[in-house]
């Protein structure tokens, strides 16, 4: 758990962050691991023409995930709403790419391990979201 020592050190914000938050983080950084994997494997599959809605889905949710991981780690000054809305749209990429994944999954299996990993990250992205309390910004 890199992300909890880290943000253990951080002179500010003094509160806690949940476990729910870091649970996210972490899951962001597997999913986006995973998405850019899947999209590169589906690359070099023979029907890569077949997959290109998956490719799509993946490298978006590749770029969210990271991208709310990244802005969910800065923890000085606020920022807690935009904190919100990226898990949020992180939870919906991740629901979409791994409906995606999951049309490929019974013949493809870096979109099977794919799908699952997107959907862990979707719920970690909801449950982190409920522990969010936006400041009026």
């Amino acid at each position: 758990m890199q992300s909890q020592a880290i943000l253990a050190t951080r002179p500010q914000p003094r509160d806690r962050v949940s476990d729910a938050l870091i649970r996210a983080l972490e899951a962001a950084s597997d999913c986006a691991q995973a998405c850019t994997a899947c999209a590169d494997a589906c690359l070099a599959e023979a029907d890569a023409a077949g997959l290109a809605n998956c490719i799509r889905f993946n490298l978006d949710c590749a770029s969210l995930c990271a991208t709310a991981g990244a802005v969910a780690m800065r923890r000085t000054g606020g920022g807690e709403l935009v904190t919100l809305r990226l898990l949020q749209i992180c939870q919906h990429a991740c629901r979409l790419c791994a409906a995606e994944c999951q049309r490929h999954a019974d013949r493809v299996e870096h979109c099977r391990l794919c799908a699952a990993t997107c959907a862990a990250c979707e719920r970690a992205c909801r449950e982190a979201a409920d522990t969010v309390t936006p400041a009026l910004q």
